[in-house]
């Protein structure tokens, strides 16, 4: 989003905002016709005053929630990542995850912790969610976001060792199927020194923690 000057004066300037969305119109048209063919297949009519716009806002929302496609996590890592001599545990928890199941088309989300203990290189913090989304964006399932999750940052930054927790809750499960509202789904995945047990369960306590 970008703001915009308001026109009334100068003093405005912050007053309003402008949201920029970029979409490939190409995909945005073809995803549209799909829809509409869609809506008109459950017995609906995509002509209607409600839905005349669905199928266009639907393919834009689409486009949105799998962007993930169009982002490389290597070079979100490699674009701040910086020597330092630092061999402790580093936390970045409680990320916002927002991914979509791929056998339903249907979201799940929930939190990803994320834990690295680095060997001459660090990373700026905000890469480690960037990341997080950019798999995340993506049609999924949990288990394998998890390990890619680590093995992008085990591969990139060559740290000691790696740790991803993800808990999720599964709208496949909760709208549909067995209809079990409150599941959650934990999944998790470790390199290096955290496949022993002392350094994997310092990590398991801390980010259990309510430091924040």
């Amino acid at each position: 989003m970008t703001n915009k000057k308001n026109n009334s004066s100068e003093d405005d300037e912050y007053v309003g905002y402008q949201k920029v969305d970029i979409y490939n119109q190409e995909k945005i048209d073809a995803l549209s016709k799909m829809y509409e063919k869609i809506l008109a297949e459950i017995g609906e009519d995509p002509s209607r005053e409600g839905l005349v716009k669905t199928p266009e806002r639907v393919a834009k929302a689409m486009q949105f929630l799998t962007h993930g496609y169009d982002l490389d996590p290597v070079a979100i890592l490699n674009s701040a990542k910086f020597r330092e001599d630092y061999k402790q545990m580093v936390i970045v928890k409680d990320i916002e995850i927002y991914s979509m199941c791929e056998h339903h088309l249907l979201p799940f989300f929930g939190k990803a912790h994320v834990a690295y203990i680095p060997n001459q290189y660090i990373v700026g913090l905000s890469k480690i969610p960037r990341i997080v989304d950019a798999f995340a964006r993506r049609l999924q399932v949990q288990e394998r976001l998890t390990t890619e999750i680590r093995d992008c940052i085990q591969n990139t930054l060559k740290p000691i060792g790696v740790a991803v927790v993800i808990e999720a809750q599964h709208l496949c499960m909760q709208m549909r199927g067995i209809q079990k509202q409150n599941s959650v789904t934990t999944t998790s995945a470790f390199t290096g020194e955290f496949e022993n047990d002392r350094t994997r369960a310092e990590f398991i306590n801390l980010i259990k923690g309510t430091f924040h």
